[in-house]
């Protein structure tokens, strides 16, 4: 890891920053390929429960970095392909991770960065970040982030962001859905740790099985097909070790096992 994605960890709580304020947490490859092993990383590690994405400086991230940009507008058609792999395998890395994972975010969004903000379970704004998909203005389209956030803003609300380029506040950002929750900078710390209790307080299993439910689930028809799945999965979470262990500390009337202190 370089100083572009710092990651640190308290309890069972992991922090992955964007550092480079310098140039408003805008991404390269470097940074993708960061982001992906830490995600990557993080969820696979058992000691962690929640992952919390901040960025330092006033943008919690702008898109792309521009001397990226420079070298990207010299790629080959191949070439192309090849980089925005490269990013939709970090997004979607970021997207499927077992952990629940919190977008902290506490200066504008631009771009790319909206897709990092759409990747993540749960997403708190800063009353005064500006959020904008500006790639029509130079000529291209949010393809590789498009699936994130149409399923976090919906397809009304991207027909107008996607195709006007305009930028819009944190209120926006909540009223469409793409943000769950707007507040002060004051608060915004305050904010985060209760949802970090919130996943400390569930079942990590649950929480990883509920994440592959709402992915599976959201946007297909209620068929029978669909039900057998959710049958099967309600089947496997009573079967499973924390399954029973929650049922019968709910029974019992004590902390489950998975709850500290």
């Amino acid at each position: 890891m370089t100083q572009a994605v710092r990651i640190s960890t308290q309890g069972q709580v992991a922090t992955v920053v964007l550092s480079r304020p310098d140039v408003r947490n805008a991404f390269n490859d470097e940074v993708i390929a960061e982001l992906t092993h830490a995600f990557s990383q993080l969820g696979d590690d058992a000691r962690v429960r929640a992952i919390v994405l901040m960025a330092e400086g006033p943008a919690f991230c702008a898109g792309a970095d521009l001397n990226w940009m420079r070298r990207m507008a010299d790629y080959s058609r191949e070439e192309n392909e090849q980089d925005a792999d490269k990013l939709a395998f970090m997004l979607r890395t970021i997207y499927e991770c077992p952990k629940p994972t919190i977008a902290r975010v506490q200066g504008d969004v631009y771009a790319g960065g909206m897709g990092l903000v759409a990747c993540c379970d749960v997403a708190v704004s800063v009353d005064s970040a500006n959020y904008c998909l500006s790639e029509v203005k130079l000529g291209l389209i949010p393809a590789t982030i498009g699936p994130y956030v149409i399923r976090a803003m919906g397809p009304r609300a991207a027909h107008r962001y996607f195709l006007t380029a305009e930028r819009f506040d944190a209120a926006e950002a909540h009223r469409i859905g793409f943000v769950h929750e707007v507040v002060a900078a004051d608060r915004l710390d305050a904010v985060v740790d209760q949802w970090v209790k919130a996943f400390m307080a569930a079942s990590p299993n649950a929480i990883k099985e509920c994440k592959k439910l709402v992915q599976y689930v959201a946007d297909r028809d209620i068929t029978r097909l669909l039900i057998d799945h959710t049958v099967k999965a309600i089947a496997d979470i009573r079967a499973s070790d924390e399954g029973k262990e929650g049922v019968q500390s709910f029974l019992n009337k004590r902390k489950p096992a998975w709850v500290q202190g």
